[in-house]
C-alpha cells in the first residue's frame, strides 16, 4: 500500500469533523461526554493537520500540536473501511519521524481506555504514563 499525506486544506474540515464524530461518538456516549462540532472546529484551526491518502482515496487524518515537552497526536482517525490495512501504523511512523527531525523529547497522545487503538499505540512503542476516569495518557520517549 503506497500511502502519503498532505497538509490539510480549509475544505478538509468537514471530512475530518464527520469522520471523528462517526468514529468517536460511541466512546463519547459510553463515557457520558458531549460531542461538540464547535469544539472540534476551534481545535482544528490551531493544530497542524495532515490528510492520509492512498492514490486518490482519502483514508483519514492526523492532527498534531507541540510544546517544549512533546509532539502530540491530538487525533488519528482512519475511516472504518480502511482500518487494519497499515494506515495507522504508517501515520504514527510518519509522526515519530517528525519527533526526531524536530528534536522533541517525546511523542504523546490520549486514548479512551476502551479503544482498541491502544494496542496499535503500544505496538508503536507508546506506553501508558497516566490515566483519568476514561482516558489513558500514552508516551514514547525519543531517547528511550
Amino acid at each position: 500500500m503506497s500511502l502519503e499525506w498532505r497538509p490539510a486544506e480549509v475544505g478538509d474540515i468537514e471530512f475530518a469533523r464527520q469522520l471523528t464524530c462517526s468514529n468517536m461518538l460511541p466512546y463519547y456516549l459510553r463515557h457520558d461526554l458531549l460531542w461538540q462540532d464547535e469544539a472540534f472546529d476551534l481545535a482544528w484551526v490551531i493544530r497542524q493537520n495532515w490528510i492520509i491518502c492512498r492514490d486518490e482515496q482519502t483514508l483519514g487524518f492526523v492532527s498534531l500540536s507541540r510544546d517544549a515537552r512533546a509532539l502530540y497526536i491530538r487525533e488519528l482517525q482512519i475511516d472504518k473501511a480502511f482500518r487494519r490495512q497499515g494506515a495507522g501504523t504508517w501515520a504514527i511512523g510518519q509522526v515519530w519521524a517528525m519527533v526526531a527531525v524536530e528534536h522533541r523529547p517525546a511523542l504523546r497522545l490520549t486514548v479512551f481506555k476502551d479503544n482498541p487503538a491502544r494496542e496499535l499505540y503500544e505496538r508503536m512503542g507508546l506506553r501508558v504514563v497516566g490515566e483519568d476516569e476514561c482516558f489513558f495518557r500514552m508516551q514514547r520517549d525519543a531517547h528511550a
